[in-house]
This record gives C-alpha cells, sequence and structure tokens, in this order.
C-alpha cells in the first residue's frame, strides 16, 4: 500500500444515527494521526461519486469535526444507488448507455487522487463497497475500501451491532410513548405501531422492551383510568416469527374489551410474502427499489395488519404509527457513540495500513473490532428469537 495522502467519504442507503458522528470521528482521527491526510466527502453517496461532485474537508470543518458527532442525517448526504445495477445508473443518468458504472467510479476515484474511501452503509452499501473493492483489485486501481455498518435493523453478518440501531430504539420508544396518548380520542382503539424492519425483528423487539423501561420509570392513576394495562404493548410482531391469528385474535379480543384498547408492535418486514402473494393474486404490480427489495412502503404492512385486527376487535378506530423516520434521523445516545468511536478510530488504522473491509464488532471473533473481510458481508440477518430477553417480553406482555 502507497503512502495515504487523500481520503474521501461517502454515506449511503437509508439514514441512521451514525453517518454524521462516524465522518466527525473519521475526520477528527485522520486530523489527530495524519495531519498532512487530504480528505474529500462525495455528495449523495454513490451518486456523487459517478458524477464526480464532492466537496472539500477544510481546516475549518477538521477544527469542528467533533460538532459533526451530535447530529443526525449526514452533512453530504444519502442516495439508493447500486453500482452493478447497469441499467438502472443508465436509466438515473448516472452512466451513459454502454459503461460500467464500477469503471466509471474507479476512474473518478483515481482522477481525485483518493487512495482510501470510506464507505458508511448498511448491507447494500457495503455490498456495494465490496463490489467495488473487487473490481479496484481485480484491475490493480491502486487504493482500498473501508467501510463502517450503520443500519437501524441491526441485521448485517457478521457485524454483532450495527451502527444507530440502539438510538433508533430509544427514540422509537419515546415516540411511542406520545402516540400511545391517541387511544384517548375514541373507544376501542386499535393502534399499530410500525417499526423498520425489512428481515430482521431485533428493533421492533428492542424498541418495545425500551418503551417497557420507560414505563417502569413512570406513574399511573388507576382510580382515574390511567393505567399501564391500557398504554402497555399488548403484542409483537416480527417477521422471523408467524402471527398465529387463531390464538391471538381471542387474546386481544379480551384485551381490548377490557382496556378499551389494544396496541401492537409490528416490523415493517412482518408478513409481507403474504401481503405480496395477494397483490400478485389481485394482478397488482409489487414495486421494487435498485437492490430489488419490494417496496416496503407500497406493500404497509401496517394497513393490512390494522384491517385484518379491526372487524374482528371491535375496533371502533385504528391508527397507524411509524416511527422510522424519526428515530432514524436522530442523534446517536451515548452508547452508539461510544461504538462509533472506537470502530471510527480502527477504521482510520486499517485504512493507514491498508487493510480494507467493514469495520465493526466481528461477531465470529468475540466481538474483535476488525476489519471483517468484504467477501464475509451480507444482509438480511434474522433476529435470534432463542434469545432470553425477547422469551420475557412475549411472557410479560401475555404473548407466550
Amino acid at each position: 500500500m502507497k503512502e495515504v495522502k487523500k481520503v474521501a467519504f461517502l454515506t449511503a442507503g437509508g439514514l441512521a444515527p451514525c453517518l454524521s458522528s462516524s465522518i466527525g470521528f473519521l475526520i477528527d482521527e485522520y486530523t489527530k494521526k495524519a495531519p498532512q491526510v487530504e480528505m474529500i466527502g462525495y455528495i449523495n453517496g454513490y451518486k456523487g461519486l459517478l458524477k464526480g461532485e464532492s466537496i472539500p474537508v477544510t481546516a475549518a470543518v477538521r477544527e469542528r469535526a467533533l460538532v459533526l458527532t451530535r447530529h443526525g442525517g449526514s452533512p453530504i448526504g444519502n442516495s439508493r444507488v447500486k453500482l452493478t445495477n447497469v441499467k438502472d445508473c443508465v436509466k438515473r443518468g448516472l452512466v451513459k448507455e454502454g459503461e460500467d458504472p464500477l469503471k466509471v467510479a474507479a476512474d473518478q476515484l483515481v482522477r481525485d487522487g483518493v487512495d482510501v474511501l470510506h464507505t458508511i452503509g448498511g448491507d447494500d452499501t457495503n455490498t456495494t463497497a465490496a463490489d467495488l473493492a473487487k473490481y479496484l483489485a481485480d484491475n490493480n486501481y491502486p487504493l482500498i475500501v473501508v467501510g463502517l455498518p450503520k443500519t437501524i435493523d441491526n441485521d448485517v453478518y457478521p457485524i454483532r451491532q450495527s451502527f444507530g440501531a440502539w438510538t433508533a430504539a430509544e427514540e422509537g420508544a419515546k415516540f411511542f410513548a406520545n402516540v400511545v396518548k391517541e387511544n384517548s380520542a375514541n373507544p376501542r382503539a386499535l393502534t399499530i405501531h410500525e417499526v423498520m424492519g425489512r428481515n430482521c425483528g431485533w428493533l421492533t423487539v428492542q424498541t418495545a422492551i425500551e418503551y417497557r423501561r420507560l414505563m417502569d420509570k413512570m406513574e399511573f392513576v388507576p382510580e382515574f383510568n390511567l393505567t399501564r394495562e391500557r398504554q402497555e404493548v399488548h403484542a409483537v410482531y416480527i417477521p422471523e416469527d408467524g402471527i398465529d391469528f387463531a390464538s391471538e385474535l381471542p387474546r386481544l379480543k379480551a384485551i381490548m374489551d377490557k382496556c378499551d384498547s389494544v396496541n401492537v408492535f409490528v416490523s415493517e418486514g412482518a408478513g409481507v410474502k403474504d401481503i405480496i402473494e395477494q397483490m400478485k393474486a389481485r394482478g397488482e404490480e409489487v414495486p421494487v427499489d435498485a437492490f430489488g427489495h419490494p417496496r416496503l412502503d407500497k406493500v404497509n404492512v401496517g394497513q393490512w395488519l390494522g384491517k385484518k385486527l379491526a372487524e374482528e376487535l371491535g375496533a371502533e378506530k385504528v391508527q397507524v404509527f411509524k416511527s422510522g423516520y424519526f428515530a432514524r434521523a436522530a442523534a446517536p445516545c451515548e452508547r452508539d457513540l461510544e461504538l462509533i468511536g472506537k470502530c471510527a478510530r480502527k477504521a482510520a488504522q486499517c485504512a493507514l495500513e491498508g487493510v480494507s473491509g467493514v469495520v465493526g464488532e466481528d461477531e465470529n471473533r468475540g466481538g474483535e473490532i476488525r476489519a471483517c473481510e468484504f467477501p464475509r458481508i451480507k444482509g438480511g440477518k434474522p433476529f435470534d428469537t432463542s434469545k432470553e430477553e425477547y422469551a420475557r417480553l412475549l411472557k410479560e406482555i401475555g404473548q407466550r
């Protein structure tokens, strides 16, 4: 590996409470350990890389880099671009007909004099980074890629804990602590809390746990109908566990009769296969994104579940609340900040030593923070339903 003279950053995919802070910690670490290194940020992820659009990390930015760690979102912007989806890149005007987006990206990095590219994103971002890293290596481009793992779904192999997931759970709990009060606006209220998580129920489960911890600190006045039972989580549905409507409907009906309300937490990916089959049976097209994933905003699990439960429970009002955008745009909590800081420092070290990969807690190495090899990175890691906290949650809310 030649001497590192220039480093570039990009953030991609959906937001998570770690993008701005990851960049801030990286800039701060390079400024301390290798102040001679020039830094730039590509605007709007891989789109900016393909178009050659970037902004410099100036002396003023270096001086205030840690301010970035206290903000959500991404100062350099995101987009959903898959470099191996040539058709989509051409359609969006990011490359010309006949061009290979991987080569366009690689050539742009060379033109910009970049030695190290830091990609900050989830499984799609980092599998795209893996494709780019392989292309660079196979075609003898003299630069490396070092990724950082963000996704509030917490579903990336072999990363034990992805950035932003803890924060999203805490923020989702705060969100629900407010919207659950809507159940006092109408008799027999059915409240659906749809939580992000395409293939993994970790965030839904953790959000429910965090919300119940918030309730542990609350005081209630049961003599005046202000009860914990009315604000409680009554059901948790995730992609890894099917919904047994035969047993759930009578249970939830009894809760509705007693509490005048039912509150359900559901992952946005729970029941998706059933919904898609129903859509196709009706002759409806299922929209997909650039990565081939069904558009969950079009599938709409919360609405589907609400309709399915409402009649059986005799609900007079059904409301579906989605905490995802509120949660994923937050600034990171202390636990996340500590993890992000450790991994960003390691990522800078790996880059200066010429080691590529995605830096995070390697669950196959006892949680060691290291550059996990790109071929090992993939999404869709399911939530482990055998975990004690999950069994305890379901038992305490009466679901099992």
